[in-house]
């Protein structure tokens, strides 16, 4: 699959009294991205909703690079950095660009699915790890692999 990209305007609310965009935009626009690329392939909020189920994070790091500014376009990428085989947890890295192609931040995150019923780690439908088996795929990739219990 080719790239899963989106641009956004970085706005007043992302703005911090620096003048540039706040620590945590950064993230927020990360988890809009992950969002949008659900959604965009059928798996929506009242999908999700319906089945009981739900990404969650148990990690993430976020470097910056560039400050962005109030109305600068913001360009956002996901790659897949690891994936377990059952699709249960799964690792991304975002990057952040500058209006000019010059990364602002990457955001690493690590993350799984919860059945938000029984409240514990599950794996999610077969659908949903091909489509994050799709994304293309970060040069730091590894799988997912646990230690048995």
């Amino acid at each position: 699959m080719s790239a899963f990209e989106r641009t956004y305007t970085v706005r007043w609310a992302d703005m911090d009294p620096n003048g540039h965009m706040r620590h945590s935009a950064y993230t927020d626009y990360a988890a809009q991205h992950r969002i949008e690329y659900l959604s965009e392939h059928g798996f929506t909020l009242p999908f999700f909703a319906k089945a009981g189920l739900g990404p969650i994070l148990f990690r993430e790091d976020t470097r910056f690079l560039k400050e962005l500014h109030i109305n600068e376009q913001l360009r956002v990428t996901g790659e897949l950095s690891g994936l377990s085989e059952d699709g249960s947890r799964w690792n991304i890295v975002h990057t952040l660009y500058k209006p000019d192609g010059r990364p602002a931040a990457t955001v690493a995150v690590e993350g799984a699915w919860l059945d938000l019923r029984a409240r514990k780690l599950t794996v999610p439908p077969a659908e949903i790890t091909a489509l994050m088996r799709a994304l293309p795929r970060h040069a730091s990739y590894q799988d997912i692999v646990r230690e048995p219990r």
